[in-house]
């Protein structure tokens, strides 16, 4: 995913500023990273090169004039496409507890990875903890409520993996320290 794409998406419901692109962005994705103002400006001056999106109208509104800016045809058959698209699974499994593990071993030993794994599950589990709350909060949006569902089913799978690690961190030990 792209932010290009994301903004396209925004601006399928119609004429946005970059300010407003924004606002809609955090309110709609709450769980994601937010979006920077340059990174939207600098998203929509790639999508106008591209032919993407175009500039409509120029309103100033208590302080910077804000450009408004249009999806033009082309952009709205390159978000039909990205939209139809599956998204490819990851070439490469990006672990950074594997990898802290591993290193952990290597620098420390084998009590110390495997206390290290304790660590990182309660921390795991605090975090699931906030999630269920949150999710559970008669106040949360339901943008709120499938962000926490979707960071719950990974937050469980690495808790998974840590219980499996922890079984395994003898061998894996005696494998990379013989």
């Amino acid at each position: 995913m792209t932010t290009g794409h994301v903004v396209l998406g925004l601006l399928a419901r119609g004429q946005q500023h970059g300010y407003d692109l924004k606002r809609v962005h955090d309110e709609h994705f709450p769980a994601a990273k937010p979006l920077a103002f340059g990174q939207v400006y600098a998203t929509l001056q790639r999508l106008q090169d591209k032919g993407f999106v175009e500039p409509v109208a120029v309103q100033r509104v208590d302080g910077p004039d804000r450009t408004v800016y249009a999806m033009t045809d082309a952009g709205r058959e390159e978000l039909h496409r990205w939209l139809e698209a599956p998204e490819d699974p990851a070439p490469y499994v990006a672990n950074p507890l594997a990898i802290k593990v591993t290193l952990t071993i290597l620098a420390a030993g084998e009590d110390e990875a495997a206390a290290y794994l304790q660590r990182q599950r309660e921390a795991h589990l605090d975090r699931m903890r906030h999630f269920t709350k949150l999710k559970t909060d008669p106040a949360s949006s339901l943008h709120d409520v499938l962000a926490a569902d979707y960071a719950i089913s990974h937050l469980d799978a690495d808790l998974r993996w840590m219980e499996t690690a922890l079984q395994r961190v003898s061998a894996l030990t005696e494998e990379i320290t013989a």
